[in-house]
């Protein structure tokens, strides 16, 4: 398959000319990448843990059940552990006594439960995995049992899945790590960034706030740096430590996006420097040829931004 460059020029022309080849192939790109995970997988069979990792907004929950779809089909149970599950009750995290919360620390996650479930789940012992309940700030009385057979896999997605101390004391054998991200820039044919890794990213959650968090367009820019700091701070060190690197990147998703991004960055009221940046990302996106989200599979891992699958929960990555 033809591989489509990553310049503007090149994605309006697929765009105008064939959207529906250009989706299928943009799409199929992202597939393959899943695929070579399966294939990893299945080299080595037993209880399997996949560690998950990526930045915000790099489409950690739908890449999980994806996968998870994938082991299922091939007779593997697997089941999807999200790390926000074992967050400490809201009072309980870093720094909160002093009006200062670090939410994004690797120390705001119950690290002694953590460590003790996937140790469980690697000897085929029951387990109850906690449910947090985000509305109140602390962890509910509900939970899961499960159970690992022999051959079973559990994914676990979240920031600090690469974090030594959350998998350290596993076999290495039994884990794969992976780290996701948008992991391509947007060029225009002189060599000059249109849109980079973390601007395509910041356009898909602010579309995901918006729609599935009721959360106003000023309040994702206002949270946005808290965001980088933490990820530069607790992810960034450990993806060296990945297994596998996946590419989230679907070049059409500017097209995709561009109108209702549009809309919603014009009309959010916002602060000097934040209205600097939004006027930037509207003048990139005016450049992309329009294409009705529509035309987005359902499958597709750019519904997790969009909705309208069953897909369109409220994720947290």
């Amino acid at each position: 398959m033809e591989k489509i460059p990553n310049t503007i020029e090149a994605i309006n022309r697929a765009a105008q000319n064939a959207p529906l080849d250009f989706i299928r192939r943009s799409e199929a790109r992202f597939d393959g990448v899943l695929d070579r995970v399966v294939e990893r997988v299945l080299e080595e069979r037993g209880r399997e843990i996949v560690m998950l990792a990526g930045p915000s907004s790099s489409g950690k929950t739908t890449t999980a059940k994806k996968l998870a779809e994938r082991f299922r089909a091939l007779g593997i149970e697997t089941h999807v552990l999200s790390l926000d599950d074992f967050y400490l009750n809201r009072d309980q995290i870093p720094g909160f006594s002093e009006g200062a919360p670090d939410y994004e620390t690797v120390h705001a996650l119950d690290l002694p439960l953590l460590q003790s479930t996937l140790g469980d789940l690697l000897a085929g012992r029951e387990v109850l995995l906690p449910m947090f309940d985000f509305t109140v700030g602390k962890r509910s009385d509900t939970s899961r049992a499960v159970t690992l057979g022999e051959r079973d896999a559990v994914i676990v997605e979240g920031l600090h899945a690469l974090n030594p101390l959350v998998a350290a004391h596993l076999p290495k054998k039994n884990v794969l790590k992976l780290y996701i991200s948008v992991s391509s820039r947007i060029y225009n044919e002189n060599g000059n960034v249109v849109l980079d890794k973390q601007d395509l990213r910041f356009v898909r959650r602010m579309l995901r706030d918006y729609r599935f968090r009721a959360s106003p367009v000023a309040h994702t820019f206002s949270l946005w740096k808290n965001v980088i700091s933490g990820e530069q701070k607790y992810l960034f060190p450990f993806r060296a430590q990945a297994d596998m690197r996946l590419n989230a990147v679907h070049l059409y998703a500017p097209c995709v996006f561009r109108d209702e991004a549009i809309g919603l960055l014009q009309s959010a009221a916002l602060q000097a420097d934040d209205r600097k940046y939004a006027d930037r990302l509207t003048g990139a996106l005016r450049e992309f040829v329009p294409l009705s989200p529509a035309l987005v599979p359902e499958h597709s891992l750019l519904r997790e931004f969009l909705g309208d699958t069953g897909l369109e929960e409220k994720t947290r990555d």
